[in-house]
């Protein structure tokens, strides 16, 4: 599934839907692993046992989230992903999405598009980077509203930083060059 959606960087943004719809079927697939799961966890040992999947759902989380973000611009809310991924609400004991796991599915989301958005400018497409540095800005925002502790997700967070100075500097050479219109009016939460 990664290895697919690893391609969105070498391909033309024309081309990117049929790339999204060979990824959906392998995303519906995660309905029967879930289900599997959910049926040999045992009642109230979610705890228990996540951390056997949490890197697969992690990875899935993220593939969930980059689909939704090329398909139509917007992020993946937690219910929506487990929506997609199969998870039903009667397994919450059992087997579902811890938030921390969602969190880390969007910061790696935010890893990979300001890869995209260098990579975007390479293939010709100039606004995508700007439309990438108003999401990136927006779920950093949301990011800062949090109290992180000095754990994984923290040192995680802290790399979104990175993510969205990358981003903000091929915002920058774009507009330079004069290579999109500007974006009038186009602020950080996208109006």
């Amino acid at each position: 599934m990664v290895g697919i959606l690893n391609k969105i960087h070498s391909t033309p943004s024309d081309a990117v839907p049929p790339l999204l719809d060979s990824v959906r079927p392998i995303l519906r697939s995660c309905h029967d692993t879930g289900a599997a799961i959910a049926a040999l966890i045992p009642p109230n040992q979610f705890w228990r046992w996540k951390d056997m999947w949490t890197n697969s759902l992690r990875t899935a989380v993220y593939s969930a989230a980059l689909v939704e973000y090329l398909s139509s611009g917007s992020l993946i809310t937690l219910s929506q992903t487990s929506e997609v991924l199969g998870i039903k609400e009667e397994w919450v004991d059992k087997f579902s999405i811890a938030v921390e796991d969602y969190l880390h599915g969007l910061i790696t989301l935010a890893n990979e598009l300001s890869r995209l958005a260098v990579n975007a400018v390479t293939l010709g497409d100039y606004e995508a980077p700007i439309r990438i540095s108003v999401f990136v800005k927006n779920l950093f925002a949301g990011f800062s509203m949090l109290n992180l502790k000095n754990d994984t997700l923290r040192r995680r967070f802290d790399s979104l930083k990175y993510d969205l100075k990358k981003i903000e500097e091929v915002v920058y050479d774009v507009s330079l060059r004069k290579l999109a219109e500007p974006s009038k009016g186009q602020h950080i939460d996208g109006n």
